[in-house]
């Protein structure tokens, strides 16, 4: 897929405030799809899609919205666990809302083949309720709580025209307050088809402030909409209608759905998503106060950005951080592996996040040792439950990792990938002559790899394996085995490319073919972002 063009955007940057008080967009370069935000106390909180993927609904941690950790995530499994034994890429988890409210951390989500499901935790970093499923039916998608002032409780969500033949359309209900059961049978709160030039209505978020519930809701598909607001006194309208984020001079596309946040010192944020092809859905953070209008007591609209376009850089929020990052560096201690991976599939039960008996195999020291899972779908890596994945980063950089493969059965392979709808890998194999790097790959329509170099030997059975992600998105693949003297660049450039709603994702991954007998392990070490 071609990148988006991007032209200059006018330099926003509050050039009064001292360096290190400056941030630029987008603060979270990579795939965090449908951020949510909430504040508690000091402490900053935002989850985001995770699709099929487990572990899923990711928690990120901040203390001035710029600077992120991942610390965990809020869902082991998804459910139900048979629907995702294989990988379903594009499904599962879709635009999560999280908020805190009498004392829990709450997180609505919509399975558009399922329905809307909630989970709650006194502690963000867990543990969490098993998933509740709130609303059961295909289509439903991007739920939002909202507890209200008087005590009661009511949940807005949008639909997906692919499952349920509905869309560009907002149902509320009432709900109790447990969470756990809607009270109605709902109603369109706002009907997208009743706006001239609104259309796919979707990712609510439900606020009430100033006298008003308002909801801010995104419309115009993902890579050319913008960010609308709605405003009504009543929570099931009607509501008046403003778009307050769109694209304009800037080269920000399509800038919406994400989440208002206001901070301890009072000023007010806004974090949304820009779609950037094969990276996926990149993360902004825009400031935002409301206007004068109406009575002083009242508020009047949103005006977020720069009188409603994106910035590129502002003054932080508060006094920044250290800087920081979600973690893409692994050693993987204790055999285990960080917060930033997640499989392609639910794991088995026998294993959970790892052991003898699963995809992993439990040890003491560092590095990571992969089953090499005997199975027809071996040369489809798309198809593997048992894949590692991490999201693309999104500025041009370097991975490397060191692998041993200890296959004993012809076949047994194991690499480092990038995978979406196309995907490509380095690693090595055992055939009838030994242990051979190769280096393979598969394009969207294809149902098999094929090579992209020629094999070489790998006596040893060790590598170092490394891609260079240029702008664009293209791959450079290279290699060390024991025999060369530095790394060897490996067949032509590789363009990665996203599924329908994920951006690309790296990998690692051990399989083999179908046969009789353990097929052997591999063994990862020292994984690197540079």
């Amino acid at each position: 897929m071609t990148p988006f063009p991007v032209t200059p955007a006018p330099d926003t940057t509050d050039t009064t405030a001292p360096a290190d008080r400056i941030y630029r967009n987008p603060v979270l370069d990579a795939d965090w799809s449908d951020p949510d935000v909430i504040r508690v106390g000091d402490d900053y909180y935002l989850t985001a899609s995770s699709f099929g993927r487990a572990p899923g609904l990711p928690i990120l941690h901040s203390r001035d919205l710029v600077n992120w950790r991942i610390i965990g995530h809020a869902l082991r499994r998804l459910e139900p666990e048979q629907a995702f034994t294989a990988p379903r890429h594009d499904c599962g988890v879709w635009a999560p809302s999280i908020r805190h409210h009498a004392g829990r951390f709450w997180i609505f989500w919509g399975d558009p083949d399922h329905g809307i499901h909630q989970i709650s935790a006194e502690d963000v970093r867990g543990p969490w309720s098993r998933p509740h499923l709130l609303k059961a039916g295909r289509g439903l998608i991007d739920p939002c709580p909202l507890w209200d002032t008087d005590g009661h409780a009511y949940l807005v969500h949008a639909w997906a025209k692919s499952r349920s033949g509905i869309s560009n359309r907002l149902t509320g209900h009432r709900m109790s307050p447990d969470g756990r059961e809607l009270l109605d049978r709902g109603r369109t709160v706002v009907d997208g088809d009743a706006l001239p030039g609104w259309f796919t209505l979707e990712g609510p978020k439900l606020y009430r402030h100033g006298g008003w519930y308002w909801i801010f809701a995104p419309a115009g598909g993902v890579g050319t909409g913008w960010q609308g607001a709605f405003r009504s006194r009543d929570v099931f309208g009607p509501y008046e209608e403003r778009i307050v984020l769109a694209q304009g001079r800037t080269g920000v596309n399509g800038p919406h759905q994400g989440a208002w946040v206001r901070a301890a010192d009072g000023s007010d944020w806004f974090l949304h998503f820009q779609q950037r092809g094969a990276y996926g859905r990149v993360v902004h953070l825009q400031p935002m106060r409301w206007s004068e209008e109406g009575r002083k007591e009242e508020a009047g609209w949103p005006v977020i950005g720069d009188e409603g376009e994106p910035v590129t850089a502002h003054r932080a929020p508060v006094n920044a951080e250290r800087r920081a990052a979600p973690a893409t560096d692994d050693d993987f201690p204790g055999g285990r592996f960080g917060h930033q991976w997640s499989w392609t599939a639910n794991p088995p039960l026998a294993s959970g996040m790892g052991g003898a008996t699963g995809w992993t195999v439990a040890h003491c020291g560092d590095g990571l040792r992969l089953v090499c899972r005997r199975t027809a779908d071996d040369r489809d890596l798309r198809r593997l439950p048992n894949v590692l994945v991490q999201r693309l980063p999104g500025r041009p950089c370097t991975v490397e990792v060191e692998l041993r493969l200890d296959g004993a059965g012809s076949g047994a392979r194991a690499g480092l990938a990038v995978l979406g709808d196309a995907f490509a890998w380095i690693g090595l194999e055992r055939d009838a002559c030994g242990i051979r790097l190769v280096h393979r790959f598969a394009e969207p329509a294809a149902e098999h790899e094929r090579d992209a170099a020629h094999p070489r030997p790998a006596p040893d059975g060790r590598a170092r394996l490394r891609i260079e992600l240029l702008p664009g998105a293209r791959c450079l693949f290279s290699a060390r085995t024991g025999d060369d003297t530095g790394l060897i660049p490996s067949g032509p450039p590789f363009a990665a490319t996203p599924w329908r709603w994920v951006g690309a994702q790296l990998g690692l991954f051990a399989t083999a073919p179908e046969g009789g007998g353990p097929a052997g392990t591999a063994a990862f070490t020292r994984f690197r972002v540079t």
